[in-house]
């Protein structure tokens, strides 16, 4: 006969004992971390889910001032940031195992636990069960809870959602950065914001060669844009340069001819690198009037040093600040007097020339793309449409200039006597295909 272990939420085997009063708050901490550690691993993603509503949700409303609180009698005598870290962690904890095993619907569910929550009854006799009950309402609406929200926006209509949901991949790569979040945190933003990144990549790649074929006319493959099918015109802008006078073999060739210079002639070198081929008076202008005030006069005591990595980052690092956001917090005043020319392209491909020349300065730079997210999140999206549109061009562009994706433009046949279509953009068709590594 065979005896098998019990699963069910009324287990033993998966209670979580609390009952020794002088727990310390931390000692706590770890173990309801290990508790859930162990479920997710073992039981039902459902049964975790009733464990995970009924120590944090269901105890507040079947709770009297004679009752036991559950797991909130650790937090007695503590302060709501302990009880925030401890809920927020949970839930990474079990969302990190979720996305490993594909459950994803569950991770849904786990949002869904604190969008539909309300109260049973706002007021009770213990003063205990009203604080840990506005704790509980303060997280649900607070800035942490919004953060556990991307995880579950990939199963929602995008239509139904605020317009920064859009762009979770920068958002979540910005949690996935900051210290103070827990290593679950950071772990399953990053490998979310990789993932949604990738997406885009394919479905961007798939539009592309869907949209080109007359064949595929009637069942065409979705754009991953907003940008409407102008998309097409954009990606031969963008990729209209190859051979010898491609972004990436100047960028090459700067490299190579700045690496003996001293500081301050590497900070000479970089703005002519940056406004080089570009077409714009007035972007010109502006850009060498702002950087020049900014980069020349910014750490002097270097300038007769030789250039080095460090260098060479921090300047990429500094110059992307002075382009995007200086503070982290709002947009710089160059990001608003570039994007009023007109030209959201333009400031993109400059962006993108950093960027070619410092790879490790692309977090930096997604980093700043989510600051200003965050700063015009409150904005209606029909207040904003500059900001979305320079958004969506560097997603594209940023695309195009994957580590794994190449983009060429083939001249098609039947137009190849007409000297007018070497002008013509429209004679060409956009084709992607995989790099080799």
């Amino acid at each position: 006969m065979i005896v098998r272990k019990p699963t069910s939420i009324q287990g033993k085997k998966h209670l979580l004992d609390l009952n020794d009063r002088g727990l310390d708050v931390q000692v706590a901490q770890e173990k309801v971390y290990n508790f859930f550690i162990e479920i997710v691993q073992n039981l039902e993603p459902e049964e975790v889910l009733q464990k995970f509503k009924n120590l944090f949700i269901d105890c507040l409303d079947s709770a009297n001032s004679n009752a036991e609180l559950g797991i909130y009698q650790i937090f007695i005598g503590s302060n709501e940031s302990e009880f925030c870290n401890t809920i927020k962690r949970t839930c990474y904890i079990l969302i990190n195992n979720w996305e490993n095993s594909r459950k994803y619907k569950y991770i849904q569910k786990l949002i869904d636990l604190f969008t539909g929550y309300t109260p049973k009854s706002s007021w009770t006799n213990s003063k205990k069960i009203n604080i840990f009950r506005t704790w509980l309402t303060n997280f649900i609406n607070s800035k942490d809870c919004q953060e556990l929200k991307l995880f579950a926006t990939r199963h929602d209509e995008k239509s139904k959602l605020h317009w920064t949901n859009r762009y979770s991949s920068y958002l979540l790569l910005a949690q996935s950065t900051d210290k103070n979040n827990s290593k679950e945190q950071q772990e399953a933003a990053k490998r979310l914001s990789k993932q949604l990144k990738d997406k885009f990549k394919f479905e961007l790649a798939m539009y592309i060669a869907r949209s080109q074929s007359s064949a595929s006319s009637t069942n065409r493959y979705k754009n991953p844009s907003i940008l409407g099918d102008e998309v097409l015109g954009l990606i031969k802008v963008i990729v209209v340069r190859k051979g010898v006078f491609s972004y990436e073999n100047i960028a090459n060739i700067f490299i190579k001819q700045t690496c003996k210079q001293n500081f301050k002639q590497f900070k000479e070198s970089f703005l002519k690198y940056l406004i080089y081929s570009v077409n714009q008076p007035r972007f010109i202008k502006l850009l060498e009037q702002q950087l020049s005030e900014k980069l020349f006069g910014w750490k002097t005591n270097f300038n007769t040093e030789t250039i080095d990595k460090n260098l060479f980052l921090r300047t990429c690092n500094r110059v992307i600040d002075c382009m995007t956001s200086e503070n982290g917090k709002q947009p710089s005043q160059l990001f608003v007097l570039l994007l009023s020319q007109g030209n959201p392209l333009t400031l993109v491909i400059a962006l993108l020339k950093i960027v070619l020349i410092s790879k490790h300065s692309r977090c930096h730079l997604e980093m700043r793309v989510a600051n200003i997210i965050n700063y015009y999140e409150t904005c209606p999206e029909d207040q904003c449409q500059w900001v979305i549109n320079f958004i969506e061009i560097f997603n594209i562009t940023f695309a195009i200039y994957a580590e794994n994706v190449e983009y060429n433009l083939i001249k098609m046949p039947k137009d190849s006597n007409s000297s007018e279509s070497e002008k013509n953009l429209d004679t060409y068709r956009i084709f992607s295909q995989l790099k080799l590594t």
